[in-house]
C-alpha cells in the first residue's frame, strides 16, 4: 500500500503534509488598530487644540468678568452718590457724571422698547456662549469677551433693577462733551462697542473665530 500511495502522489502521513511549503502570513487586522496600544508610536497626537481652546476661553473669561465687574460696581456707586444731584465734572468740559435711567439700548437708542431689548441680550449672550466652544483665535477671544462681559452687564440691569422684573431701566452715567449733548453711556456700552468695532475689523480681515485667515494661502 505504501508503494502504491507513493506511487501516485499522496501524502504517507500527516506530518508529511506540510513538507516543503512557505508558513502561511497572518491576515491583516481588518480594523485598521495598532496591535499593542502602548506603543508609543501608535500613541493619538498631543492635545494642542484643545489646550488652545482652554487658554482662549479663558481670556474670554477673565475680560468679560472683568467688564461685568467693573461695570456693576460703578453703576453701584453712582446711584449711591451722584444720581438726584447735580453732575461731577471730571475733566472740566470734556466728561461729567450724570446719571440717567435708560430703557433703550446703548447710548439711549430705542428707548421704551425695554423687554425687545431685554430678549435681544439674552439671545446675545446665548450665542456668544455657543460660538465660544470653537474659540482658538485671541483676537477673537478678546472681541468675544468684551461683548459678553457688556451683554451681561446691561442684562443685569434689565432683569434686577425698576421698575419691573425683565423691564428694568438701565444705569447710564458717563457723558462726554456735554455741550454737544452726547448721549450717556456707561461700562458695559462701551464694552459692546469696541467690541463691535473688533468684530467687523477681524471679519473683514479674514480673521476667523478656529484661528485661520481667510485668504491666507493667495
Amino acid at each position: 500500500m505504501r508503494g502504491l500511495q507513493a506511487a501516485g502522489g499522496a501524502p504517507l502521513s500527516g506530518e508529511e503534509t506540510g513538507k516543503g511549503r512557505p508558513p502561511e502570513a497572518a491576515a491583516p487586522d481588518p480594523t485598521g488598530l495598532p496591535e499593542d496600544p502602548q506603543d508609543p508610536e501608535s500613541a493619538p497626537p498631543p492635545e494642542g487644540a484643545p489646550a488652545t481652546a482652554r487658554r482662549r476661553l479663558g481670556v474670554l473669561s477673565v475680560i468679560a468678568v472683568v467688564i461685568y465687574v467693573l461695570d456693576l460696581v460703578t453703576k453701584v456707586l453712582v446711584v449711591e452718590f451722584i444720581e438726584g444731584r447735580e453732575p461731577v465734572q471730571v475733566i472740566g468740559e470734556y466728561l461729567q457724571f450724570r446719571v440717567i435711567r435708560n430703557s433703550g439700548a446703548a447710548f439711549s437708542i430705542g428707548t421704551g422698547m425695554t423687554i425687545v431689548f431685554t430678549i435681544i441680550a439674552t439671545v446675545v449672550v446665548i450665542a456668544i456662549l455657543r460660538t465660544a466652544r470653537n474659540l482658538r483665535s485671541l483676537p477673537w477671544a478678546v472681541t468675544l469677551g468684551l461683548l459678553l462681559g457688556g451683554a451681561f452687564g446691561n442684562l443685569t440691569d434689565r432683569i434686577f433693577r425698576s421698575p419691573a422684573p425683565f423691564q428694568g431701566h438701565v444705569v447710564d452715567f458717563i457723558q462726554v462733551f456735554p455741550a454737544t449733548h452726547f448721549p450717556i453711556f456707561n461700562i458695559s456700552d462701551s464694552s459692546i462697542v469696541c467690541g463691535g468695532i473688533l468684530a467687523v475689523y477681524l471679519a473683514w480681515r479674514g480673521y476667523q473665530i478656529d484661528g485661520t485667515r481667510q485668504g491666507a494661502e493667495k
